[in-house]
């Protein structure tokens, strides 16, 4: 049984006199659900957060929290909270003074103050850390405790502005799985914001991937990486060979080698493979030809760059494979899996 909808945003719009913003952005989040916008910079990700938060007017549209428009409330009124990118914490205050703000202005009793602010903290790791200044935490610590700050007011739907950017490459991954388990076992709504896609395959129940003030696809991380919708997509998520090929009658040519086209395209178009989706065999197979280019072992894997008539490829392989090739020898192609997009004319 699906959850209901916790957040439903309707035809939303807002531009800026740059000619950024959005246009007609619809889409709902449901109950539990943990959904990020993704997108390059300028996309209207962050408008669209904003807009939700009540820190932007938007021109046209409604937003509608467990069913109620929230448009006519101020960010201190509306059921969200907010985790940006700096950490916003009072300098002043200890851990416990920041996070027991919000509750004593709701007018929360001391012992419940106490016993919430306990809570959160342990659910953020930080059990102990009620007496430092925010100048004595790391900058992983702050983000903790900001995200605890958050969850104290216990909105119906916790909004994230790329809250991890700040923070080196191990830290956001240990940051990212913290937050996950807390979004499990609280059932938060949450709304994440980032330009990084592997922050996105790895935290979210589904991804929106925006471009230019729309919506390029809505879809599970897995559907997003397997099966992109749109050229776009498919260019910005991962690493991707793009091949241009010629589509007629259900299949697709790409030099010597023909594909099945399940999309019916016509004329020229792009073909998009993974890296790892790429196989080879001795020049004498049938396939496309290629010549080695380049071997470079990366850690467990290796990253062959490969010569096409069709353009330059990138293979991974397992670096025990990798052995078998060498600079300017001749191998013959094939791939498992594939994906067509008509050729955008410049």
């Amino acid at each position: 049984m699906t959850a209901p909808v916790q957040l439903s945003i309707r035809n939303l719009s807002k531009r800026y006199k740059t000619g950024e913003g959005v246009t007609g952005i619809s889409f709902d989040i449901h109950h539990g659900e943990l959904v990020t916008l993704l997108g390059p910079s300028g996309c209207g990700k962050t408008t669209v957060l904003r807009s939700v938060g009540g820190f932007l007017e938007p021109d046209s549209g409604d937003i509608l929290i467990a069913g109620k428009s929230v448009l006519h409330l101020p960010p201190e009124k509306r059921p969200t909270a907010m985790v940006f990118q700096s950490y916003n914490l009072w300098p002043h205050m200890n851990v416990f003074e920041n996070l027991a703000f919000g509750l004593k202005i709701r007018k929360m009793k001391k012992d419940q103050i106490q016993e919430a602010v306990d809570r959160a903290l342990k659910l953020v790791r930080l059990p102990g850390a009620e007496k430092k200044r925010p100048t004595e935490l790391s900058g992983g610590q702050q983000q903790r405790v900001a995200v605890a700050r958050a969850l104290l007011l216990e909105p119906e739907v916790l909004l994230l502005d790329e809250p991890f950017s700040a923070l080196d490459a191990k830290l956001r991954a240990e940051l990212r799985e913290e937050l996950r388990e807390i979004q499990s076992s609280t059932k938060l709504t949450m709304m994440f914001v980032t330009h990084d896609q592997e922050e996105a395959l790895s935290l979210s129940d589904r991804i929106i991937v925006m471009n230019r003030g729309h919506i390029e696809q809505s879809d599970s991380p897995q559907a997003i990486y397997d099966a992109p919708q749109t050229l776009f997509v498919a260019n910005f998520i991962g690493r991707m060979n793009m091949l241009e090929g010629v589509a007629h009658n259900g299949s697709i040519t790409l030099q010597n080698l023909e594909l099945p086209d399940s999309r019916h395209l016509h004329g020229d178009v792009v073909v998009a493979i993974r890296p790892e989706d790429v196989r080879w065999k001795d020049a004498s197979f049938p396939g496309l030809a290629a010549t080695v280019k380049q071997v470079m072992v990366l850690g467990h894997y290796a990253e062959i760059t490969l010569l096409t008539e069709a353009g330059v490829l990138r293979m991974f392989l397992p670096r025990e494979e990798a052995v078998e090739l060498s600079g300017g020898q001749s191998v013959s192609l094939t791939f498992s899996k594939h994906a067509a997009y008509p050729k955008l004319s410049a």
